[in-house]
């Protein structure tokens, strides 16, 4: 509030100012009674779960009134005053998220897909093309993983720092995103969660690159029933950094502490912060201490059960809407009467809200139940069968009935009468295929890009040699790759450990950084976690990143920020944003236990959303950057750790040529069985042809090349039905990446009919695989492994073309 700089006395307040006060008070109290009246709404089983913000609104009102237009919020799930305050979220809006509105116009944070207080802005339009974001206040979407929203705020946050610093983004087409690195990033995150590592990383990592991020503590001293006092050292956050405290020598935060029913204070304090995080792009830490949580942590139970008397006697004195109210009274701004009319409001208001929203969500639902008991009782007068009526009577008793219910009910009505012909039961069974197709747009949609802009449309342009093509180090191939991305795309940064000056560990960006400066490609310290938040955050904002993790091995340090936020972030806005990161990575086969993991079946598993890219050989790795920078989806592309010094051939269309999502490449045609595989070990079945050649066997060779997406065309499934045998190797554990291929060949595209013999997948041993040669040799598929796999499934299908080895 910028009239309200300073302590003021007693009437010396000017009418603008009053009005703004009582305008605060209000917009206090509605979002109070949101909290009260939606724990309501769950106990009386309207709503499946609540989570509120109640106690911390005058602050979020505070830190509203510095939030402007560019701004980012990366918060958790107890910011709802705040975007009340912005204007981003209303009462109706969050009550709608309550009842799990599936509608984007109802509930445009997640159509009914996160649980209330989860907000989000919608960044992308129809298309999927970026709106201005220097024109809105923005939000990027809330996770409830504790502290997980850290990582992402520094990368939002050093947006604007390349975008104030970087000359390539000075051109017209980066103003929708930036308006000179301006913008601030707004985080929040409740004190309990600052004893999560990535809160750690993310405060060091921030105070080393200097952008401007406002961190928020909102400090209740809980963390649902634990007290602070075994959450943090001191029992003081703010305390524990004051090492970070910058000084006139050193870079470091700014460090303020406020309490959390101090309006004026708040206001001061946040106008501070606002000013030198924008200004100077110097973090702040705000510790907002002594906050209460009037409802204690969520509607799943009672905080009266682990707080003392005379700790639930002082929340309700230091409330900071009790505490405003009578700081209000005490400067005369108004009288009492003139508050109670206030609250008395704010309470109509969120009333009106809940009751439109619960029509809004309902009265659609009930029209479809309508729809599905007349089909029902259509069905029992044509078939006779008495248990359909019972469904049906069942579902028009039930006065709540939600979707599932209805959709059950159908269900069980066809299942009963399974052989009855009638008109009835056919018009049922269509109903219930086109409410199942509306339902999955509701539930399942937008796990990966639906808009023009897919990487999956990226057409395929083959790469292209002289006639006397150079045979170089293929390091070199991917090196002047990334030169020639560079070049075209001035919004593409690389980063990661020795990413920069070293030009990464294997020199595939050597001499880059030289070329196109440290802000585009640049070092940073030993904290994967917050490299992939980097990388998210940037990626929201307009940049195209790529987040160097420097070994595979590695990215289980992320893993939580991959599976749980960026896989998941088109999905859980239902298309309403997107972080086009590509995280760059190497592994497969190196030596040692913590160097030669290969966890697919881990990143199949827990990053669908996340197109995963296995490229057999550094040509096919380039074209995947070249591919996925023209889309707008979210990508791991593993390089083959033992490909940088194996020699290939320099193709002349460097930064054109892409490898397509989705489409295997058969690479030797035969005729005896499909042999599939991907990344270094692929090359080491492609090696042992002319072996099984020599034996009498004609395999036919295909590389998946990405097993997320997985062979659209079934290719696979193709070759099958020629060869009718089937062997799938795999440098991941038994169970992982090769269970992921058999239940896709065998299922998804009718293989199981097509087989002659068992289908075999040869894989890694359980273990780690053991350190130096000898130590990959007995851990994972060797070339004598495969040959005599292939050998042995021959054998069983002719004993005597193919004689017993052992």
């Amino acid at each position: 509030m910028a009239q309200v700089k300073e302590k003021t006395t007693k009437n010396k307040f000017t009418a603008a100012q009053k009005k703004e006060i009582l305008a605060d008070f209000k917009l206090g109290w509605v979002s109070r009674h949101m909290s009260l009246i939606g724990r309501k709404e769950v106990l009386t089983g309207k709503a499946k779960f609540g989570i509120f913000g109640d106690g911390k609104e005058i602050p979020q009102i505070a830190m509203a009134k510095v939030f402007k237009n560019g701004d980012f919020r990366s918060g958790y799930y107890r910011d709802q005053t705040f975007m009340l305050a912005i204007g981003e979220v209303t009462p109706q809006q969050l009550f709608a998220q309550l009842y799990a509105h599936a509608d984007v116009e109802a509930d445009p944070n997640s159509a009914g897909r996160q649980m209330n207080s989860h907000f989000a802005t919608r960044l992308l339009d129809k298309e999927g093309n970026w709106k201005d974001q220097t024109k809105s206040k923005n939000t990027a979407s809330d996770i409830s993983p504790t502290a997980g929203q850290m990582a992402r705020l520094l990368g939002l946050a050093q947006a604007s720092k390349v975008y104030r610093n970087e000359k390539a983004l000075k051109g017209k087409e980066w103003k929708k995103f930036s308006n000179k690195g301006n913008e601030v990033a707004f985080g929040t995150i409740g004190d309990a969660s600052t004893s999560e590592g990535v809160f750690w990383e993310t405060i060091n990592a921030a105070g080393v690159l200097q952008v401007p991020m406002i961190m928020s503590v909102w400090d209740d001293g809980f963390g649902i029933s634990v007290a602070k006092k075994y959450q943090t050292t001191k029992e003081n956050i703010s305390e524990v950094l004051k090492g970070f405290q910058r000084t006139k020598d050193e870079d470091g935060y700014e460090i303020l502490r406020v309490k959390a029913w101090d309006y004026q204070a708040l206001i001061e304090t946040y106008q501070k912060a606002e000013e030198i995080a924008r200004k100077e792009h110097v973090p702040v830490l705000i510790h907002v201490q002594e906050v209460t949580q009037p409802q204690g942590h969520s509607t799943s139970g009672s905080h009266e059960r682990y707080k003392s008397e005379e700790r639930l006697q002082w929340e309700e004195e230091y409330c900071c809407l009790e505490k405003l109210r009578q700081w209000i009274l005490d400067n005369g701004i108004a009288k009492s009467e003139k508050l109670d009319e206030l609250e008395d409001e704010a309470q109509d208001e969120v009333n009106e809200a809940k009751n439109a929203a619960w029509k809004a969500f309902f009265e659609p639902i009930k029209q479809e139940k309508s729809t599905a008991i007349e089909l029902i009782d259509n069905l029992k007068e044509e078939s006779g069968v008495e248990k359909v009526g019972e469904f049906a009577k069942k579902l028009k008793n039930y006065p709540n009935a939600i979707r599932k219910d209805i959709l059950s009910a159908a269900r069980k009505s066809l299942a009963v009468t399974a052989g009855n012909n009638s008109s009835a039961r056919e018009k049922l069974a269509e109903w219930v295929k086109e409410y199942r197709e509306v339902n999955r747009d509701r539930y399942n949609s937008h796990l990966y890009s639906q808009t023009p802009n897919s990487p999956l449309k990226v057409e395929e342009v083959k790469p292209e040699y002289p006639e006397d093509p150079k045979r170089v180090d293929a390091r070199l191939v991917i090196r002047e790759n990334f030169d020639a991305i560079f070049e075209k795309y001035p919004n593409t940064l690389v980063f990661g450990e020795d990413s920069g000056k070293l030009g990464d560990v294997n020199k595939g960006l050597e001499g880059m950084q030289d070329k196109y400066g440290e802000i585009r490609v640049s070092d940073t310290g030993i904290r994967e976690a917050t490299i992939l938040g980097q990388g998210i955050g940037m990626s929201i904002r307009g940049l195209r990143p790529i987040a160097e993790i420097q070994y595979l091995d590695y990215l289980l340090y992320c893993f939580q920020g991959i599976s749980d936020d960026l896989a998941t972030l088109r999905y859980r806005t239902k298309g309403g944003q997107a972080a086009p990161l590509i995280v760059r990575t190497r592994g497969h086969r190196l030596e040692g236990i913590w160097h030669s993991g290969s966890p697919m079946g881990m990143i199949t598993s827990g990053a669908r959303g996340v197109h995963l890219c296995v490229p057999r050989n550094l040509t096919e790795a380039a074209g995947f950057y070249n591919t996925l920078l023209q889309g707008d989806d979210p990508a791991i592309i593993v390089e083959p750790l033992n490909g940088y010094r194996l020699k290939e051939n320099m193709p002349t269309n460097l930064g054109e040529f892409t490898t397509p999502l989705g489409k295997p490449e058969v690479i030797n045609e035969g005729s005896d069985m499909t042999v599939v595989s991907y990344g270094s070990t692929f090359n080491i079945v492609e090696s042992i042809i002319p072996q099984l050649e020599d034996a009498g066997i004609s395999i036919e060779l295909i590389d998946v090349r990405t097993l997320m997406p997985f062979d659209l065309d079934h290719v696979i499934g193709k070759s099958l039905s020629k060869t009718n045998r089937l062997l799938i190797v795999d440098e991941d554990v038994p169970g992982g990446a090769s269970a992921y291929i058999l239940h896709k060949v065998l299922e998804e595209q009718g293989g199981y009919f097509q087989l002659d013999s068992e289908p075999k997948c040869l894989t890694a041993h359980d273990h780690r695989p053991a350190y130096a040669s000898d130590g990959d040799y007995f851990s994972k598929p060797n070339a004598e492994d495969i040959f005599e796999t292939i050998y042995e499934i021959m054998h069983k299908a002719d004993t005597e073309r193919f004689p017993a080895i052992y």
